[in-house]
């Protein structure tokens, strides 16, 4: 089975950015459409963008839309989050997750059936 690991996650001022990489092992990370996803302490883990396996079709919530921006790569096996304008609200793990295909509820977490150990992101005001 793929298995994936997040990275890039750190320490922030309000206003900055980070670029969150997930590197995907095996050979079919262009099968899966992609997710990321985050949890903030003591709330559930939320959506926060998608992107199909083509790169063709993306994704956001309207917390994040229009600050963060989600691609791959699939020749290197790799997906990206860039967040810019970063706010203490977004202050959370994040977690990237696969789905087999072209899954329709992008938004749920069961729809994902791969996820990586996540990576914490901290933005300080």
């Amino acid at each position: 089975q793929m298995q994936m690991v997040e990275s890039g996650g750190g320490l922030v001022q309000a206003g900055g950015s980070l670029r969150l990489s997930c590197a995907a092992s095996g050979r079919s990370f262009s099968n899966y459409a992609m997710g990321w996803f985050r949890q903030a302490p003591g709330k559930e883990r939320e959506f926060v963008a998608h992107i199909s396996w083509s790169g063709s079709f993306t994704a956001y919530s309207n917390d994040v839309r229009g600050r963060f921006t989600v691609s791959r790569d699939n020749a290197k096996n790799t997906l990206f989050l860039e967040m810019n304008s970063l706010k203490p609200d977004d202050t959370a793990v994040y977690y990237c997750a696969a789905a087999f295909g072209t899954p329709s509820e992008i938004e749920r977490t069961a729809t994902y059936n791969i996820w990586g150990q996540g990576t914490q992101v901290t933005v300080s005001s």
